[in-house]
């Protein structure tokens, strides 16, 4: 071979060397594949009513979900009322979803004989906002998760955080609205109302009824009714992200202007987002309810697609005020936050 000849071979074995790698074909990581969950069916229970305050956001972060990961959703409004989402969840289990995602209001012991029929047929179940320990211990390693606050503990944190910003000291007045009746949702009342208590406040408790529930603004008699009984109130804490939208309107229906009476609660809204910077609202605990949507579809697919076990995700406890709305209030305005 003579050198010309050698030189050209000696070129296109390293140019063949460089090809080669680009050309062979390249190793997919398992699950690299646009909208890996399609086929999936799933039934998914926003919590209130059809877009409601709250919901809404829990809603649109379960759609984002649908959208990046492909399962066909069907989506259940219950108006927060726990009998409705008992009589639902019957009618969904039904149809034979792949998986049900459920907001866990009735507590443990309406819930679970449901959840254990649905999981002897093969349904994935997981659970958001409220959790439901006993079944949830149960399936877990067969996906059942819970994506939400921890209900007694950050119910204690804000009643904590509320003395301490506004100075409030024993003796003072303070009135809890929340749902200790529900067995588990019921829990993040009880530790506000416990917080305030040790604290050494007097503390009035209204159950939150059903009209309220379903429509904040049919509290606002109650609110009224209330403040004028007791005019000595120097907080007020909603524990329900509606009720927490409509305090500007329970405190201009009383004739109280902003600050005279501090008001605490939680969820984020655009409501909420302008009762605070107008003074009305004074701190939000904030359990970024959008996750609670995209997690729970996240979790049933993983667990469809790849038996993953049940994940217990904390949404956190982060608190809302002047401090720091300029940053969140355009993300609450996309119901994000």
């Amino acid at each position: 071979m003579n050198q010309k000849k050698f030189s050209w071979l000696i070129v296109s074995l390293v140019v063949l060397s460089f090809l080669l790698p680009a050309c062979a074909p390249q190793a997919q990581p398992a699950g690299a594949t646009a909208k890996w969950c399609s086929g999936v069916k799933i039934v998914f229970f926003p919590g209130g009513p059809q877009g409601g305050v709250f919901a809404v956001n829990v809603y649109n972060g379960a759609v984002q979900a649908q959208a990046d990961l492909g399962p066909t959703v069907n989506y259940v409004w219950s108006d927060w009322d726990p009998q409705k989402m008992i009589q639902q969840f019957r009618e969904a289990a039904a149809t034979k979803p792949d998986g049900i995602a459920v907001m866990g209001h009735p507590g443990d012991e309406a819930f679970d004989p449901l959840i254990d029929d649905a999981v002897s047929k093969g349904i994935i179940v997981t659970s958001q906002n409220t959790d439901l320990p006993k079944v949830e211990a149960k399936y877990a390693g067969q996906g059942f998760g819970y994506v939400g606050q921890e209900l007694y503990a950050t119910g204690e944190k804000l009643g904590n955080e509320a003395v301490k910003r506004f100075g409030l000291k024993s003796g003072d007045r303070a009135m809890v609205w929340g749902l200790l009746s529900q067995p588990t949702r019921g829990l993040r009342t009880k530790g506000v109302k416990d917080a305030l208590e040790k604290a050494g406040l007097t503390v009035d408790y209204i159950e939150i009824d059903a009209a309220t529930n379903k429509d904040p603004a049919a509290g606002i008699p109650t609110f009224t009714g209330y403040v004028s009984a007791n005019p000595d109130v120097k907080l007020v804490v909603t524990d329900h992200g509606g009720l927490t939208a409509t305090a500007e309107a329970y405190l201009k229906a009383a004739g109280k202007n902003p600050g005279d009476i501090h008001i605490a609660g939680f969820d984020l809204s655009p409501a909420t987002v302008a009762a605070i910077k107008g003074g009305w609202t004074e701190l939000v605990i904030d359990q970024q309810e959008w996750l609670q949507g995209y997690l729970p579809i996240l979790q049933i697919c993983l667990t469809k697609k790849y038996a993953f076990s049940g994940l217990h995700i904390d949404t956190g406890g982060g608190f809302a005020s002047k401090d720091n709305i300029e940053i969140l209030a355009p993300l609450a305005e996309k119901l994000i936050r």
